[in-house]
């Protein structure tokens, strides 16, 4: 007898895991540029040009509630609100300059 598998409680592949948290264009380029340093709102607002405001911060409280980015509010007039990778956001490092690496790779290849 076949034994019937509940398509819910199949545990997902790992790497269905870390896009189902990564996934979309603006998540990775977020943390290309926190990468280095704390930025600002309005400074990553300024790198991803193509961006609204209000899909910039739904993305940022996506990382902030998987515990990838850290969201810092100053006390302080005007607002001053920063964001950085936690320690676990460090984690992603060597994977975004991999992924870096190998679009710079793409570029040359397929012109």
């Amino acid at each position: 007898m076949v034994k019937k598998v509940d398509p819910i409680n199949i545990e997902k592949c790992p790497v269905e895991t870390a896009l189902d948290v990564l996934a979309g264009k603006w998540k990775i380029l977020i943390l290309w540029y926190l990468r280095s340093e704390t930025k600002r709102f309005n400074e990553l607002h300024k790198l991803l040009p193509r961006t609204t405001q209000k899909m910039l911060i739904q993305k940022l409280r996506e990382l902030e509630e998987d515990g990838i980015v850290h969201r810092e509010v100053y006390p302080v007039v005007p607002p001053k609100v920063e964001y950085s990778l936690t320690e676990y956001g460090e984690t992603l490092k060597p994977i975004l300059k991999q992924l870096y690496l190998w679009g710079e790779i793409h570029k040359e290849e397929y012109k």
